[in-house]
C-alpha cells in the first residue's frame, strides 16, 4: 500500500534559508577580519561575493555604468584601508559594506553636481566678459536671471567691493553693455572696464577654489 504519510522537513520552513543567510553574515565578517590583517585573498573573496551588489547600488543612483564601476573599485579600496575599524557588534558586515558603497556613490553624485554648477558659474561669469559694443539683446538667453544665479557665486558677488558689485549687477541682471553702464553711472568707460575686469578675476578665482574643494 502506498505510504501517504507526508515527509516532514528536517528543519522548520524557512530555517534552512535563515541559516544560509546567517552563515553568509558570519563568512563576510570573517573575511573582513582577515582583510584587517592585510589578507589579499580574503579581499578577493569578498569582492567576488559583493562586487555585483555594490555595482547595482551605484548604478541605481548614478545611472552611469562607468561611474558605477569606479564606485566598486573605490568601495573595496576603502574596505581594504578601513577593515580594522569594522565592529561586528555594532552592525552586520552587509550593513557596513552597503554603507560604504552608498557613501562612495553619493560622493560621486555630489562631485557631479558640483562640476555642473561650476560649469554654469563659469559660463555666467564669461557672459560678463564681453566687448563694449555688445547689447542686452545680443546677450539674451546667455545669462541666468534672479534665482538662477549660481549659488557658489552669490557669496563671491556679495564679497566684491561695492563699486565692482554694482557694475557686475548692472551687466548681469540688467543686461547692460559697458558703455550703457558708464552712461548711467556717469563714470568713464575705462573705469567700468577696469571694475568689471577686476570683478571677473575674483569671481573666476572663486570658481577655481570651489572646484578644488570638491570631494
Amino acid at each position: 500500500m502506498k505510504d501517504e504519510r507526508r515527509l516532514t522537513p528536517a528543519h522548520p520552513r524557512g530555517e534552512s534559508t535563515s541559516r544560509h543567510a546567517g552563515t553568509a553574515k558570519v563568512e563576510d565578517a570573517a573575511l573582513i577580519h582577515r582583510i584587517a590583517e592585510q589578507d589579499e585573498a580574503a579581499l578577493s573573496e569578498l569582492y567576488d561575493s559583493w562586487a555585483q551588489r555594490v555595482h547595482a547600488i551605484a548604478l541605481w543612483i548614478l545611472r552611469d555604468a562607468d561611474e558605477a564601476e569606479d564606485v566598486v573599485e573605490e568601495t573595496f579600496w576603502q574596505v581594504w584601508r578601513t577593515a580594522h575599524l569594522y565592529d561586528g557588534r555594532r552592525s552586520p558586515a552587509s550593513t557596513w559594506l552597503v554603507m560604504i558603497a552608498r557613501c562612495r556613490t553619493l560622493d560621486r553624485l555630489r562631485v557631479r553636481k558640483r562640476r555642473a554648477n561650476q560649469a554654469v558659474a563659469y559660463s555666467a561669469v564669461s557672459a560678463l566678459d564681453r566687448e563694449d559694443g555688445s547689447t542686452a539683446d545680443e546677450m539674451a538667453g546667455t545669462q541666468p536671471r534672479g534665482d538662477d544665479w549660481p549659488s557658489g557665486l552669490a557669496g563671491a558677488l556679495a564679497a566684491l567691493p561695492a563699486e565692482q558689485q554694482k557694475v557686475v549687477q548692472m551687466a548681469f541682471f540688467a543686461g547692460l553693455s559697458q558703455a550703457e553702464i558708464a552712461r548711467q553711472i556717469g563714470i568713464p568707460l575705462g573705469t567700468v572696464k577696469t571694475r568689471i575686469r577686476l570683478a571677473l578675476q575674483k569671481l573666476r578665482r572663486r570658481i577655481v577654489i570651489d572646484g578644488e574643494e570638491s570631494p
